[in-house]
């Protein structure tokens, strides 16, 4: 059976005399810098939005989740349960799988058969990456989608290599549990599938193996597929959703890929596209073609499906890997050894220069005062997002415990037997999540609220003849259907999306358990 070999020679591999010289060493290196960065910002601006939602989800540990698998909320348990449930216990998370995904990509670099220079180029793109610095620094379910991308990518590069048919198996266990991460790991194995068929590497379907790979990608996934089913498929719902409210800002294809460009870093972009060309049409690279239409495909489905940018950046770390092979056998070819310093410095000094806008390493004005400077406005996803001048990621993480210490000051004006019985209702998870999350140092009960999981979980045994009411939208819908409601305070934070009155009632005119049943907001 013919096979493809790793192209470097013995020599230039790493051995024990020399591992402080070799590529991997000089990974770590960036691994160990790029870890620095994330615990040194750590608390630098406060817990996100999304965060405070995990936390709350890995209180209610289950098999599924309105807006997602159980993945992310499990781990999110296990470092919580072990370290306690500090911000940077949190931004351990993602410092960690960004990390991983750096020493993925060199060691992909190292299996097409890169020496030093391309494993550090190619970990040295994705440790500037600007989509990949921003993952890193919040935990989220995009943390670990490249290590599981890029993990079933390396198991197709070796299967390639040896013709072992058998290390399917490995590939069948990182999709489903990929799958118990992201949905969007199915769109990749499509790829991967699509990328089979239009290869010589269809010779896949002719083994028991790959059959064997999917029933175990899918008794992993199973549990969470019969959660989804026993709901009347949640997910599904949150889709149709989101798409009729027109929340997200849909981009034609030029401006998604243009978007693309700008999200992994233009200064990469010569290098992704050589690695894309490689897998195509390099004599070298050819074998590997399964990886260059999973690429493809990817960032089709998600361009027709009108997806956000960042759906495809899980992909890239395998086109940074074997563009790093392309220079690195272009600089042998040529003799132009001062080229390698040069690629490495057009990736890392643009990052210097504009960490601000991927990393919390200035202060938000600061930021606004920087990105004024540069005539560079972030862009949004979600038209919501506008309504701040710093990027959702940074104006999401500021203003929370204020909000709870407001949300406190209501609460503890109120008579002590009437605290017993007022229940904090949110209009959001990120609201919900903070009360969840600093309430026992202010003395607040768990928020009720309606929106995604926190509907699962109920009233808390609240009958509605007391409530402190976030964010309402309707007041005269409000003072409708209760007795008596007063507005008694506003909370707005430099900077951050929130900004809502915050209102008292009391003797709402039916049971709050029954607006319960009625009023779930899953978009």
């Amino acid at each position: 059976m013919a096979t493809v070999s790793n192209l470097s020679p013995p020599e230039d591999r790493q051995s024990p005399a020399r591992w402080y010289a070799s590529g991997f060493a000089v990974v770590a290196l960036i691994v160990a810098a790029r870890l620095s960065l994330h615990l040194l910002t750590a608390n630098r601006y406060g817990i996100f939005r999304d965060e405070l939602y995990y936390v709350a989800c890995s209180r209610h540990l289950d098999w599924g989740y309105v807006d997602m698998p159980p993945f992310i909320p499990a781990v999110t348990w296990l470092f919580t349960s072990l370290f306690g449930a500090s911000l940077f216990v949190i931004r351990l998370i993602p410092a960690i799988a960004g990390c991983g995904a750096i020493a993925l990509t060199g060691y992909q670099a190292y299996q097409f058969g890169g020496r030093r220079f391309a494993m550090a180029l190619s970990g040295l793109a994705m440790a500037v990456s600007a989509v990949f610095v921003i993952n890193g620094h919040l935990l989220g379910t995009n943390d670990f989608e490249a290590l599981f991308w890029m993990g079933c990518a390396s198991v197709v590069i070796r299967i390639i290599q040896t013709g072992n048919q058998k290390l399917w198996l490995w590939f069948g266990v990182l999709a489903g549990i990929g799958l118990e991460n992201k949905y969007s790991m199915a769109v990749f194995g499509l790829g991967i599938v699509v990328g089979l068929l239009f290869t010589p590497e269809r010779k896949a379907f002719t083994h028991r193996w790959i059959w064997i790979a999917g029933g175990i990608a899918f008794l992993i996934f199973l549990p969470n597929l019969l959660w989804n089913v026993h709901r009347d498929w949640p997910f599904v719902q949150l889709l149709h959703n989101i798409h009729a409210s027109g929340r997200d800002v849909e981009l034609n294809p030029v401006d998604f890929f243009l978007r693309q460009v700008l999200m992994v870093n233009p200064f990469a972009l010569p290098l992704w596209l050589a690695g894309l060309g490689w897998l195509f049409f390099g004599r070298e690279g050819r074998p590997y073609r399964v990886l260059g239409w999973a690429y493809l495909v990817t960032f089709g489905v998600f361009m027709v499906l009108h997806g956000k940018d960042y759906y495809v950046a899980p992909a890239y770390p395998m086109l940074f890997a074997a563009g790093a092979v392309v220079c690195e056998q272009w600089i042998e070819r040529t003799g132009h050894k001062w080229l390698k310093p040069a690629f490495a410095l057009v990736l890392v000094v643009p990052a210097l220069v504009f960490l601000p806008l991927i990393a919390p390493v200035i202060s938000p004005p600061q930021f606004v005062a920087f990105t004024r400077a540069i005539h560079f406005a972030p862009p949004i996803s979600e038209h919501s997002h506008a309504r701040s001048p710093l990027p959702q990621y940074y104006s999401d993480e500021l203003g929370w415990e204020a909000m709870v210490a407001e949300v406190a000051r209501v609460y503890h004006s109120l008579p002590p037997e009437v605290q017993a019985r007022t229940a904090i209702k949110t209009s959001d998870y990120g609201q919900a999540g903070a009360i969840d999350y600093f309430g026992p140092k202010y003395g607040l009960p768990n928020a009720v609220c309606f929106h995604q999981n926190y509907w699962y979980w109920g009233v808390h045994g609240y009958t509605g003849e007391s409530i402190i009411v976030l964010g309402e939208g309707n007041p005269a819908h409000l003072k409708s259907i209760t007795e008596y409601a007063e507005k008694v305070g506003h909370f707005e934070y430099p900077y951050a999306l929130e900004d809502f009155d915050i209102w008292y009632v009391r003797g709402l005119k039916m049971s709050l358990h029954d607006i319960w049943e009625h009023e779930k907001d899953w978009d």
